[in-house]
């Protein structure tokens, strides 16, 4: 496990950044962290260390964002789901399929779709811009 504190949004996309670079494909990360703390941010930060050159959005009302170049980075926010099974109605299996490296907002509301593997990432917020990152399970990789 590894803790990290951020004082502003470009740390916390940095931090992103810089854990993706050497993320194998088929690694999913379980996102926790409240409305704001930062997640969207931490997303946008994974995909410019994926060498992707998009605009990163939280998917709320769509569910998924997928980011498609050299490595493939597929944003999920899972707030308006009520269980894994919707998950599941939406494609859950075919995505992990892809071998493409899957970020999960709001894991907590499909928390039964996780196997055990999957990174667990929770940001707090401690003020109105600093972060505490806590990253469990990245040593699998």
């Amino acid at each position: 496990m590894a803790t990290y504190i951020t004082n502003n949004e470009k740390e916390t996309e940095q931090l992103g950044a810089d854990f993706a670079k050497n993320l194998p494909g088929g690694t999913v990360i379980a996102m926790y962290g409240d409305l704001g703390a930062g997640k969207t941010a931490f997303v946008r930060g994974m995909a410019k260390g994926l060498g992707l050159e998009c605009r990163v959005t939280s998917p709320t009302f769509t569910i998924v964002n997928e980011y498609l170049g050299e490595r493939e980075l597929i944003h999920f926010d899972m707030y308006r789901l009520g269980s894994a099974d919707e998950l599941f109605d939406i494609g859950w299996e075919d995505y992990l399929s892809r071998g493409a490296i899957c970020a999960v907002e709001w894991s907590e509301n499909v928390s039964d779709a996780f196997t055990g593997d999957e990174i667990k990432l929770t940001i707090e917020k401690l003020d109105d811009t600093t972060r505490k990152i806590t990253i469990e399970g990245a040593e699998k990789c």
